[in-house]
């Protein structure tokens, strides 16, 4: 089976970003650079829990967050001077282009729920309606 490609974009930034965060001091490695490691792992869990979901909305919505915690973390990196502006550059690239593909499964899933929504709505509305008419 072909593998999504934000699967492999996300296994592609962890295999780029982990020996960077490894070459930290230990006080940013083992708390702020656990921390960003562990939300990649998690990113990446999630991802292929997406993939083989039937409702893929509540997984989409959880993990467009954690890119975006992901992102204040890279941040934060680069305000402490850990990596180099180029690195901070490229990683946040690659969030960016995981987000555009997130987002871009991400939104059909939106449009699909209103949709049923919408049509639950109709639905009841109608049924509101010929229930109240039946009573005349």
């Amino acid at each position: 089976m072909k593998e999504l490609s934000v699967i492999q974009k996300t296994c592609d930034l962890i295999k780029y970003y982990v020996p960077i965060i490894e070459r930290f001091p230990k006080v940013h490695k083992f708390t702020v650079g656990d921390r960003i490691i562990n939300q990649l792992y998690d990113l990446l869990e999630g991802l292929i829990k997406a993939k083989y979901a039937n409702k893929k909305l509540n997984y989409l919505i959880n993990l467009n967050v954690q890119l975006d915690i992901l992102r204040h973390q890279t941040k934060l990196l680069l305000d402490f001077q850990l990596i180099a502006l180029k690195r901070y550059k490229y990683i946040s690239q690659q969030i960016d282009e995981i987000g555009i593909e997130l987002g871009g499964n991400l939104y059909p899933q939106i449009i699909e729920f209103e949709n049923i929504y919408l049509a639950a709505r109709k639905f009841r509305i109608k049924d509101d309606f010929l229930e109240r008419k039946s009573r005349f």
